[in-house]
């Protein structure tokens, strides 16, 4: 007797959508249940393992090396593969959401690097989740073009030995897409993300003399590296596609993945291309784990702590030394200044700012590092054309004058800054108002000169929560309190009705943004993150 057929994929909950039917195949939904079928039970475990850990830094407000692994970090035989041609030079690289207006910018853009966004820069709308699919579909296949309504601009692809290398951040492990559910259990995020896209692209990219390349988000251990590189593994050899060919970057944004750099190499090193430094949800990822650690692990206001900071820069040079003893592609952060086309001035004094960054990071090893907005791309390109030259990337830079013991990493206290009460402020603000625009279905957002995503929306809300719960007194004799920060809450409402007009605030979710910030910001229970609660009032 035959086993029965595997129950299918259901689509819960969904407005059909233009072309779906080119992305939602019988054969893609297969193949993605059948990820889910293998790989959700241990991610699964792999989230409760993180309960766990988190639990145990709670007790001891200390992290460490891991001692089961000293033998990986001490061989130092093995390497990750080579870079394919078309990943080896990264010098700068663009990031943004993939609507259709982007996904065209982006590839036009000069970049050498696109990183197309399923994470931090897209609110998980089911329409986002499907349509950001079909765009890059149609950008491979180039079918893709673009006009804009309101100026009607149009957009159209450059030639393809101009376009930008996609590499694809699907949503991190902890995320589900409710939209999409075998028997009754929602699919993860990343295995939906991961799979649509590997699914359609893979051989149209092999044949375009590229790959399926991958950014990975929000890893906290090498378990979970290990788990990606055992879904690579699969899905090549389901599909037919030669192992190997997926690469994958991590990012390194969680305080506790910075002490298991090498293990996440050694465990994607099939697969590896490098680590990237990503600052704010690295910020956030230390708020969150030392909140209750006592007065030193205080963060001040995020903008105070730059990348010279001396637990920073500890992070920094630690992953630059680890990725080029690996062989490993160092990228470094995002430059998130958005030019103003009013103010030439606020220009000038931020351009020389990210020049000043871009500068550091090529001179201290990196290979590339991120921009979010193509303006930037020269200025970055610039700065890494001075160190690089005609050479690809800077491997041969070993840094072995770089030392880093568990503590420096931790070592929150060695800033000199405190939080202010301007610092409170710009936090409600910013949260309102990414929030806001996070709930309308737009993950990547101008606000006040900066490109603001889910991860400073986390940072903001984690500061304010610490800064209340540390009992924090600013400079002007205010102490961070809950009615201190339903006042400020109160005054940004009123500050952004008479912004907009009655009339424009009453069509946005105001209201419902400002109040999902106080419950993540006040509440006793801390969530873990802020798009779990934000995903349930996500309409579409």
């Amino acid at each position: 007797m035959s086993a029965p057929a595997p129950s299918p994929l259901a689509i819960v909950d969904a407005e059909p959508l233009p072309r779906q039917e080119e992305v939602l195949t019988d054969a893609a939904l297969a193949f993605v249940a059948e990820l889910h079928r293998r790989f959700t039970p241990r991610r699964d475990e792999l989230l409760a393992r993180r309960a766990v850990r988190r639990a145990e830094i709670a007790r001891t407000s200390t992290l460490d090396f891991l001692p089961e692994t000293a033998a990986i970090r001490a061989d130092d035989s093995w390497k990750v593969a080579p870079a394919p041609a078309a990943l080896n030079d990264r010098r700068v690289e663009i990031t943004g959401p993939t609507d259709r207006k982007m996904t065209i910018n982006a590839l036009n853009s000069g970049a050498r690097v696109w990183l197309a966004d399923f994470e931090d820069a897209s609110a998980p709308t089911w329409e986002n989740v499907v349509t950001g699919q079909l765009n890059l579909i149609d950008a491979y296949s180039r079918r893709i073009d673009f006009t804009d309504e309101r100026t009607g601009k149009s957009y159209a692809l450059r030639p393809d030995a101009e376009l930008a290398t996609v590499v694809m951040r699907p949503r991190g492990w902890h995320l589900d897409e409710r939209h999409l559910q075998l028997d009754g259990t929602p699919v993860p995020g990343a295995l939906v993300d991961f799979g649509l896209y590997f699914f359609h692209n893979a051989q149209r990219l092999l044949d375009l003399g590229r790959g399926p390349y991958f950014y990975l988000p929000k890893t906290e251990s090498h378990l979970e590296a290990r788990l990606w590189n055992d879904v690579f593994v699969f899905a090549q050899d389901h599909l037919g596609i030669p192992r190997g060919t997926v690469r994958a970057t991590v990012l390194i944004e969680t305080i506790t993945a910075a002490y298991e750099m090498e293990e996440i190499l050694y465990e994607l090193r099939d697969h590896a291309s490098g680590l990237n430094a990503g600052r704010w949800d690295y910020l956030f990822s230390i708020v969150k784990n030392f909140r209750d650690g006592g007065p030193e692990f205080v963060l001040p206001d995020r903008n105070a702590v730059t990348m010279t900071a001396p637990f920073m820069r500890a992070y920094t040079e630690l992953l630059v030394r680890t990725c080029h003893k690996r062989g490993a592609h160092a990228i470094g952060g995002m430059a998130a200044f958005i030019p103003s086309r009013r103010d030439a001035e606020v220009n000038k004094v931020a351009f020389e700012k990210v020049r000043a960054d871009k500068d550091r990071e090529a001179h201290d090893g990196f290979d590339g590092s991120w921009v979010a907005h193509p303006d930037l791309v020269p200025i970055a390109m610039e700065s890494f054309d001075a160190v690089l030259g005609d050479r690809p990337h800077q491997k041969d830079r070993l840094r072995e004058d770089v030392h880093v013991d568990a503590a420096d990493l931790i070592a929150v206290d060695s800033l000199d800054a405190k939080p202010t009460y301007d610092g409170l402020v710009n936090a409600v603000q910013v949260g309102i108002r990414y929030i806001e625009a996070w709930l309308r279905g737009l993950g990547a957002v101008a606000i006040f000169n900066l490109m603001e995503d889910a991860a400073t929306a986390e940072i903001s809300r984690s500061q304010i929560w610490q800064w209340i719960n540390a009992g924090v007194e600013f400079e002007n004799g205010e102490k961070a309190t809950p009615e201190l920060a339903r006042q400020v809450a109160a005054e940004e409402l009123r500050n952004i009705r008479s912004e907009l007009g009655d009339e424009a605030f009453a069509a946005g979710n105001w209201q419902q943004a400002h109040d999902l910030l106080l419950k993540v910001a006040l509440d006793e229970d801390y969530a873990e993150f802020l798009t779990l609660p934000a995903y349930e009032q996500l309409k579409g």
